[in-house]
């Protein structure tokens, strides 16, 4: 059985991210450049699905609030997009995405299983920063892992990809 490089993986979800967005929604998105990290992000909403097997870890996808918006009424093709649609948004989103990872690599990892998408709001930020002094909600991820940026080319949509495993 072949082993699965970590680039392999990154790859495989840059590409997941691109064609999730231009089969639903129609929309072709630039990646950025790849940190080697996870980083700290300010997100107004955050998409999260576990992965679990023989290769364990988490598709992460955080944005601000006028993306999640734009991407909600795209996605489920709404005029207007209320906090229960762009929950039910960010959540699809990142299932459809980590679901390519499954279909992808299920001969290679066997038995892969995602978790329900938790979609959140809040800062993410890395278990080593100190927390922020103003109270504000956050939460504290690993650090090893990657950070993809995504945006249009227009600039309504922005967010970051994050994979850790």
């Amino acid at each position: 059985m072949a082993t699965i490089s970590f680039e392999e993986i990154m790859f495989t979800i840059m590409s997941a991210t691109q064609d999730t967005f231009k089969s639903y929604m129609n929309i072709d998105l630039l990646a950025g450049k790849v940190e080697k990290k996870v980083e700290p992000v300010d997100s107004d909403v955050t998409g999260i699905v576990g992965i679990a097997g023989d290769r364990v870890g988490y598709i992460i996808i955080a944005t601000d609030r006028a993306s999640a918006q734009c991407v909600a009424k795209e996605l489920l093709m709404v005029d207007e997009a209320d906090e229960e649609c762009i929950r039910d948004a960010m959540g699809e989103l990142a299932n459809n995405i980590a679901g390519v990872f499954k279909t992808k690599y299920h001969e290679q990892y066997g038995s892969v299983a995602l978790g329900l998408p938790l979609v959140i709001s809040g800062q993410l930020r890395t278990v080593s920063e100190p927390a922020e002094s103003d109270g504000a909600s956050s939460i504290n991820v690993q650090c090893k892992g990657v950070t993809i940026p995504f945006k249009t080319v227009d600039g309504k949509i922005s967010l970051s990809v994050m994979v850790y495993m």
